[in-house]
């Protein structure tokens, strides 16, 4: 290893905090010169190399204007002792010193791996601290079988950087390439994703670059890590002003790290629209080079999935096309209309929803607002998604995630409001569009406990600015302020675990066996899995009350396998409380029934002259072969 270095260009003087927290070894540092760093870089170097299980941190005294005092001395006082920005392992937590790792000495087990590529797949997001009882990594693993009988192809895990406490969802992270040792730290993670592999399952990781957590956030006193202004959850991150070259490169060096050291398939980047660059080279089109450059060394593919609410296909067009190139983007049209049909709810960003035509609208096109009016933004919002030139398969779809979830009063899951029917009827439209489909912990089996917000940040002050954020944001949105969760009550993250005991019940194993039919079907069928806009065509009652989405195999593929077999297939759901009747074009042939739900179970009657008639009770669906 090269020696102990670090950047900061907020400083005059570095020290180097070596060995016992408590009584450290101090070593002077000297402005770095050599291996492409000048005198003026900002960089600092000790004469020190390091040593895997090295306790470290760094102190420094500032310039005049950066916590020096602004009266002629030179600088001001040495800082508390300082973790490594670019720490890798924090096993005190995001305050303590930083550790040395080497993470190319673990002894990976997954040689047999060759990844998997998104189309085609299954998505599962899940938090590591409440997915399993003991809240880690390797309580994970106990349960793999049952994401693999699920069919799961994708384990999606919400972000693992260090964070104050033990109780966070992880988007308050700081240390961008340090993994939270309460999970398992370096080597955890490690473990996990080797055991995924080894599982036949992807492992894509959710990272936040958009904002610094408050809690344990040191940036400051090195550098212009951010440049003002405010996304809302922190400052802006500094990726076009005085030394951004530097801030780019920590977070492109993290993008790296996760790929190459710690075998990740892919990245989530959480709220891309709040990545401010104003550069020519895009941090997005910089990170999708860093992911295909290291599957062209690897020879495994490497997926970059984005999340943004700017219905913006930039995202995944092509590099060649004009686009940032990453493949794929989460799709909240396709979740806010099937939510506001089914529960009936229309408040806040809920309002623009509510019809069988915008769910149908989205379904063919990927947005229901594409240079469109949004009565909840009080402005035209969106831009039409280019079809010609990439797959439907960019768009992630969902019935709920962390944050449909999570950002609600009390965390009340959609289980735990509607009826098994109207789960598995969501289920059934993500699992037969022609989008990637993603599951949230626990819908799968209608879990019934709620994934509320929690944090535990180690200062009561960001604890109290914390609660009252939430009140804020919750009464804007309509919320009854009293039914808020506190985030910093213990009570709100413990009851908010798991329960797997319920996976056996009777009442949520039929709600897991229908999951298990439905993306069994999409498995094995062409016509549910084929990405191209051609092949969807959503239809839709004058009653607003009864969805038809026809799925057929592209030509192209039919020639492809070489032979003349064209599967179309149906999907027919009853977004109501009260029996429908759908009649299909005698076109179609007779319809054969694949699968229904049990409670809400639809029946057909075929007729050659007239067409097939699909009988639905309230809330049911029917999913059918025609021809």
């Amino acid at each position: 290893m090269s020696n102990y270095r670090v950047w900061a260009p907020y400083a005059t003087e570095a020290r180097l905090l070596l060995g016992d927290p408590a009584a450290p070894t101090i070593f002077e540092m000297h402005p770095a010169t050599e291996d492409g760093y000048s005198g003026d870089s900002g960089w600092f170097e000790a004469d020190v190399a390091p040593t895997p299980g090295d306790r470290y941190a760094f102190s420094l005294r500032a310039h005049a204007g950066y916590g020096a005092p602004d009266d002629g001395s030179k600088t001001g006082d040495w800082t508390i002792p300082l973790p490594d920005p670019r720490s890798k392992s924090q096993p005190d937590g995001p305050h303590g010193f930083s550790e040395v790792v080497d993470l190319g000495g673990y002894e990976w087990k997954d040689s047999a791996w060759t990844g998997r590529i998104l189309p085609g797949g299954l998505i599962y997001e899940l938090h590591v601290g409440t997915f399993s009882p003991s809240g880690d990594f390797a309580g994970l693993q106990q349960h793999l079988d049952h994401l693999v009988d699920l069919g799961v192809t994708h384990v999606e895990i919400m972000p693992v950087q260090p964070f104050g406490g033990d109780r966070n969802w992880g988007y308050d992270g700081v240390s961008w390439h340090a993994v939270h040792e309460g999970y398992g730290g370096p080597r955890g993670l490690q473990q996990l994703v080797d055991a995924c592999h080894r599982k036949g399952l992807a492992v894509v990781l959710d990272v936040v670059y958009n904002h610094f957590g408050p809690d344990g956030n040191y940036v400051g006193f090195f550098g212009p890590y951010t440049s003002g202004g405010s996304t809302g959850w922190g400052e802006v991150v500094n990726l076009t002003g005085d030394n951004s070259d530097e801030v780019r490169a920590y977070i492109l060096d993290s993008v790296r790290q996760w790929l190459v050291d710690y075998h990740v398939d892919g990245l989530r980047l959480d709220a891309v629209h709040a990545l401010h660059d104003e550069g020519a080279f895009h941090i997005l089109e910089q990170m999708q080079v860093v992911a295909d450059s290291v599957a062209a060394e690897t020879g495994i593919p490497r997926s970059l999935i984005a999340e943004s609410d700017q219905n913006d296909p930039r995202l995944v067009r092509p590099r060649v096309a004009g686009g940032f190139g990453l493949n794929a983007q989460w799709d909240d049209d396709v979740h806010h209309a099937l939510h506001t049909l089914v529960s009936g709810e229309d408040h806040a960003y809920y309002a623009d929803f509510g019809t069988v035509e915008a769910l149908a609208t989205a379904l063919e096109t990927g947005f229901w607002h594409s240079s469109t009016m949004s009565t909840f933004r009080g402005r035209t919002h969106g831009r039409p998604f280019d079809l010609s030139v990439q797959p439907m398969h960019a768009f992630i779809t969902y019935t709920t995630t962390h944050d449909q979830t999570g950002n609600r009063a009390i965390g009340d899951r959609p289980s735990m409001n509607l009826s098994p029917a109207q789960q598995v009827l969501k289920a059934a439209v993500i699992a037969c569009s022609p989008f990637t489909p993603m599951l949230f912990q626990g819908e799968e089996w209608g879990a019934s406990t709620p994934f509320a917000f929690f944090s535990s940040h180690e200062n009561d002050e960001l604890q109290r600015l914390t609660r009252e954020g939430r009140l804020r944001e919750f009464a804007r949105a309509g919320w009854n302020p009293q039914e808020v969760a506190d985030p910093s009550d213990p009570a709100t993250f413990e009851n908010s675990r798991l329960d797997w005991s319920e996976v056996a019940a009777e009442d949520h194993s039929a709600i897991l066996d229908a999951y298990r039919e439905l993306f069994a079907l999409r498995r094995s069928h062409p016509a549910l899995r084929t990405p191209w806009a051609a092949s969807v065509t959503a239809e839709f009652d004058e009653d607003q009350r009864c969805l038809v989405l026809l799925r057929s195999q592209d030509e192209r593929e039919v020639g492809a396998r070489g032979n003349d077999e064209f599967e179309t297939l149906a999907l027919v759901a009853n977004f109501s409380d009260a029996e429908s009747r759908v009649s299909l074009d005698s076109d179609f042939g007779n319809a054969e029934l694949l699968h229904t739900f049990g409670d809400a179970a639809a029946s057909i009657i075929n007729d050659d002259a007239a067409g097939p008639e699909i009988t639905l009770p309230a809330w049911g669906y029917a999913v059918v072969s025609l021809g």
